[in-house]
């Protein structure tokens, strides 16, 4: 389980490690490119508080990703492009459970997915 702190206060926000690989390019491209956006997803099930929540991230914010794992995964260009496209709606990124295909060969090393 990965962590994403977010502001000063630092609270710990818990996000699996592979969402939050894909999260963090997403993040960080939009904010290379100075914009401000939102975060939402939806509480597990079994979180004790129910319903979602929502980040307005702005580049001169605080923003640290920790991971459990310390190798980074493969990334999935096809939920790259998916973060992406929600990121640069107006909702902002929707954080969706990612789609596995078994067929689909679009892995991508962490490196090459921040350019």
């Amino acid at each position: 389980m990965g962590t994403l702190y977010y502001g000063n206060d630092g609270t710990p926000i818990g996000i699996d490690d592979r969402a939050l690989a894909h999260l963090q390019v997403a993040i960080i491209t939009k904010l290379r490119r100075g914009e401000s956006f939102t975060v939402s997803w939806r509480h597990p099930d079994e979180d004790e508080v129910p319903g979602r929540t929502t980040l307005w991230l702005h580049p001169n914010i605080p923003l640290r990703f920790t991971f459990e794992d310390p190798e980074p995964p493969d990334l999935s260009r096809t939920y790259l492009e998916e973060l992406m496209r929600s990121a640069n709606s107006t909702g902002g990124i929707q954080l969706v459970p990612e789609q596995l295909d078994p067929e689909a060969d679009d892995a991508i090393e962490p490196a090459d997915a921040l350019g």
